[in-house]
Parts: structure tokens; sequence; C-alpha cells
């Protein structure tokens, strides 16, 4: 496999683990960056843009990131209430008066970001077009009921969290959460990061696959399967679990440009690694010029606990802070410090405070994980035992 990019000198083991993800893992396409106190030292990028195509990937191929675009998304309220916009305390309906229904009025904004509010599915899924629509959508999660009294309880709210993140923030700032970020966070910045990828962008995308699971070649059966319990959720149409992931229906196609250019902040987002570690670099310091993201005090209630324990929907124990996933044995990260957030499948984003390490992953072969993927995991523990 013929790897580009760069490695700083000592980091030559995430070279390694990036290798032995294509001879021993299965991927297809993929690449890692990392930063450490905002200086790149990990940049690098192998494979095929396309997992099913011959067309090699490049520096600038990026690729929907999934469920990894939630980490980025939760930057917009924690800094709307770093500059007193917004009060996590408050009840949401203090800014979104029509989310107090159906018993809704209490739910504060903290809950809502830590996945506290009870809303993770809809009684009737939306269609792509109505997911997509944003008076709609928030209309649809403004009216919902929740499924345990909020604040009781925890379980991730895989689709609805793009819906009560658009809602709040249309609510505070009358901008949608896509422009917000092209506006304020990623244009400052200069990273190839899109919630709502531009159609003068969509050349750079490479195409994904369908979930796999696979066996390796180059060793033993990759266990990939979620725990039992856990996959006869995903088979019961019923149950918390397989609803939160089927809130949109028909499932949309990845691929689908419309899918790609829709604002859903927990789900759609388009970066390349590069950008996705720089986006967390900022959020520990300067990069690129441009001012940090967060004050010491956003940075330390980023990876404030608000949520530990059994999660309602993934049936394992998860922890998150107000919007972020922090570190712990459902989602791995880097250290007791580390906030940020996987993406179903592989893609993961994170930083570290306690070391200064900001990290980013992209790929185009999905698997059935959705908070640990091995190839993630083999690189986040190559960048410890570089960093640590």
């Amino acid at each position: 496999m013929d790897v580009q990019g760069t490695v700083a000198a000592g980091w030559e083991p995430v070279r390694d683990a990036f290798l032995r993800n294509f001879a021993q893992r299965g991927e297809r396409g993929a690449a890692v960056a990392v930063h450490r106190d905002g200086v790149k030292v990990v940049d690098l990028w192998a494979g095929t843009k396309d997992v099913d195509g011959q067309d090699m990937w490049s520096h600038d191929t990026a690729q929907v990131v999934r469920s990894a675009t939630k980490g980025v998304a939760a930057a917009v309220p924690l800094l709307l209430h770093q500059r007193g916009l917004l009060d996590l305390d408050a009840p949401v309906a203090a800014y979104w008066p029509d989310f107090k229904a159906a018993g809704k009025d209490r739910v504060t904004v903290r809950q809502l970001l830590a996945h506290r509010a009870g809303v993770p599915v809809l009684d009737r899924p939306l269609t792509l077009a109505e997911a997509t629509d944003l008076p709609t959508a928030t209309a649809a999660i403004a009216a919902q009921a929740p499924f345990w009294e909020p604040g009781t309880g925890h379980g991730y709210h895989a689709h609805t969290f793009s819906w009560l993140l658009s809602g709040l923030v249309h609510q505070v700032t009358g901008r949608t959460i896509g422009s917000w970020v092209a506006e304020e966070i990623t244009g400052p910045l200069g990273l190839d990061l899109w919630i709502g990828l531009p159609d003068a962008q969509a050349h750079r995308l490479g195409r994904l696959g369908p979930v796999e699971e696979i066996d390796p070649p180059g060793g033993g059966a990759l266990r990939l399967r979620p725990k039992r319990s856990v996959s006869e959720a995903y088979e019961n149409p019923d149950s918390l679990t397989r609803r939160a992931f089927a809130a949109i229906d028909p499932k949309p196609d990845e691929n689908d440009p419309a899918y790609r250019a829709a604002e859903l902040p927990g789900s759609a987002g388009v970066a390349t690694a590069r950008a996705l570690a720089g986006f967390y670099a900022a959020t520990l310091g300067p990069v690129n010029g441009a001012a940090r993201l967060f004050t010491p005090d956003t940075l330390a209630l980023a990876g404030t606990e608000e949520s530990a324990g059994p999660d309602q929907v993934l049936l394992v124990g998860t922890r998150f802070g107000p919007g972020h996933m922090l570190h712990g044995p459902a989602s791995p990260l880097l250290g007791p410090s580390s906030f940020g957030h996987p993406g179903r499948g592989g893609s993961l984003g994170f930083a570290d405070p306690d070391s200064g390490i900001a990290f980013g992953y992209v790929t185009n072969g999905m698997r059935k994980t959705v908070t640990a993927d091995p190839r993630a995991q083999a690189l986040v523990r190559a960048v410890r035992a570089a960093a640590l």
C-alpha cells in the first residue's frame, strides 16, 4: 500500500498502524491526521477515493463522517454559551416556545445536549425531504412526547439530535447550523469541513461502501458484531435502538448528493481527516493563525460529564458531556480528558486537553461498529504510544 503524506519524527507508529489497517483490517481508502499543541504531526492518506473504485485517495479527498458531525455541531451551543447568548441551564422552551409541548417544558439545554431529553425517536419517521426541511423537521421534534421522563436517564439521539440542535440554534441565532459553522468556525479556520456540502465541493467526495462485516486478510476473524443484546434490539422494529436509527425512513443513501447537501448536524457532515483534526486542535489553542475556539472555561465544560451509565438506545455504558461523547469503555478516546465523537461505521474526531492532541480519521469502508471501530482504535493506540 502506497501511503501518502507526512509524519513528524517520533510519530512513525501511527503510520505503521495506518498501514496495518489496510493489510489486516480490510481498509479500502482512508486518511488520518493528528495535531499536537497546534502543530500537525501526522497527515496521511492511502487507498482509493471510492470504496469500489480505482481513483486514488488524494490530498483533498473528503468523506461523509456520519455522527462524527455531532462533535463539530456540539461546538455551536458551547460557543453561543461562551458568548453569553445561550444559558445551558435554561429550559429549551425559553428559546424555542413550541418545544414545551407534550411534557418537555422543563427540558434544559444541558439535558438536550447530553442526550437526556427523552426523544431519540419520532412516532412517525421522516422522509429525507422532511428531515432536511428545517420547519418540518423541527416542528416534528417539538411536538414529540418523550419516551422517558426528561433528565432521568440518557439514550443516544442518533438522528433526532439533528433536529434538536438545528431548531435550538435557529431560534437563538436566526441562522441554520450549517451556515453558522461555515461562517463562525470552518471559514475562519480554513477547514475543509461542511454541514451542508456546497455543490462546488462535491467532486472531492469519495463514495462510501455498504456496511460490511468482514474477515480481513492476514489473520483471524475480526469481530465486528455488537453484543447480542444490542444485535437483538437492532432486529426488533419496536425497540428504541432500531427506531432511533430509523428516524429517517427509508434509510437515506449517503452517496446521494441531496443527502450530502443536507444540513443534518447529527449525521451528514463532510470532512477531510485534516479538517476534523484541525477543528479539534482549534478547541485547544490557536490554529492557522486564527484565535482558539474555546476559552479555558468552555474547554473544561466540553469535557464535563453530564450523562453516564446504561444508554437506553445503545444498550451499553456511554458517557456524554454537553454535546460531545467522552472517553469511556464504549468509545475509547485518548484519555480521561478526551472529548469528541465517533461516526457509525468508522470515522472519529476528538481533542485531548491533557496531552494537547487533536485527532481526525475518515474512511470509505463502513462497518457495523457504532462507537469503537477497530481501525480507528488501532490508530488511537498508536497515537497514545507516540504521545504519552
